[in-house]
């Protein structure tokens, strides 16, 4: 079942409503400007940016979008006058301040948004941001309980159709075992030396930086996410491993809970994942008939006996993860969820 349909939003504000947004039949209008701030220019968070946009614009068209950086985000403001700001991405670098970009705001009565794509690897520094918003979005649903102050609920992040879909081909030549692409993280390298007993008798491609030390099958290079729709069609297995890399999660520690924009990404994509199970709540997102799960040697060794040679069965989940995704996991998905909260707190009309 999709997580944020289960949410329940409570309702009641004494915040006067956003003047100049409606909703119709054919969805809503308005202006919107989303804003980010130091990590603008990484390619994850600029992918991440631009899929967010897709879902706005799937909500309010094309039109009535404009994306900035937060350097211009104050005089953007003046001039556009939009219903809502929409600050997305990270909190943590000193050069993210957010602070005039809501004074900007609250002048001309627009609704101030901040969806922590991050969280909880910078929570330490959440009060950078806790008393300038309306409300906050946290992609974590452990994190979002560690933000001192009111209105703060969990949206997780999602997949792009125009970015990341890719046909399921049942009869596409598959020459790669098992896929992984990512950074190696400390608690990746584990897992995966952990795994190396069965992946040694398997064509494997182990791709990101820090991965090259371990061998044949392993490589550094950086994949572009262009590239990774080809590389999910050439794959039986995909490899779904979460990170553990914290930059300021020092005070509670937290360990991330929700599945990270991959996941969704990798089955809009129509890659067959099996997905390493720690804290991740991934039975809130995906049945066990849409992506399995392992925790340990022994369960990933029956997952390999079980799907690499059995193709059919194989593409038959890979398309019932990528209908669920079609269905509940992409961006407009996600926006048309945070209008609801806005709405439901008083803070739209």
């Amino acid at each position: 079942m999709d997580a944020v349909n289960e949410a329940i939003v409570e309702a009641g504000s004494s915040s006067k409503p956003a003047e100049g947004l409606t909703s119709s039949k054919d969805g809503l209008t308005g202006r919107v400007l989303v804003c980010s701030g130091g990590r603008y220019e990484s390619q994850a968070n600029a992918q991440i940016r631009e899929s967010i946009m897709d879902g706005w614009a799937d909500c309010f068209g094309e039109d009535n979008v404009t994306a900035v950086h937060i350097s211009a985000a104050a005089s953007s403001i003046r001039i556009l006058k939009p219903t809502i700001v929409f600050a997305i991405g990270s909190y943590l670098p000193e050069s993210t301040y957010f602070g005039e970009v809501c004074r900007e705001a609250k002048k001309i009565g627009a609704v101030t948004v901040f969806w922590a794509t991050e969280d909880p690897y910078e929570q330490d520094a959440n009060y950078r941001i806790a008393d300038d918003f309306d409300v906050i979005f946290s992609c974590d649903r452990w994190g979002h309980n560690f933000y001192q102050r009111e209105r703060v609920f969990h949206l997780p992040l999602a997949a792009s159709p125009k970015l990341h879909y890719g046909e399921i081909e049942a009869d596409s030549e598959k020459t790669i075992d098992v896929l992984f692409c990512g950074v190696a993280f400390t608690n990746r390298k584990d897992i995966v030396r952990n795994l190396l007993p069965v992946l040694r008798d398997l064509n494997i491609k182990i791709v990101g930086p820090g991965w090259g030390e371990l061998g044949i099958g392993f490589s550094d290079a950086r994949i572009e996410k262009s590239q990774l729709v080809e590389l999910y069609r050439r794959s039986k297995l995909v490899l779904n491993l979460g990170r553990s890399l914290s930059f300021e999660n020092k005070r509670f520690v937290i360990a991330p809970s929700t599945p990270g924009p991959r996941t969704f990404e990798a089955a809009l994509a129509g890659a067959f994942q099996v997905f390493h199970e720690d804290t991740h709540e991934i039975r809130r997102y995906y049945s066990a008939d849409e992506i399995p799960v392992f925790s340990n040697r022994v369960d990933f060794e029956q997952l390999v006996a079980t799907y690499l040679d059995n193709n059919d069965l194989r593409v038959k989940m890979a398309r019932k993860a990528q209908a669920r995704t079609q269905a509940e996991h992409l961006y407009k998905h996600r926006i048309q969820y945070a209008l609801r909260v806005l709405k439901d707190e008083g803070l739209i009309g």
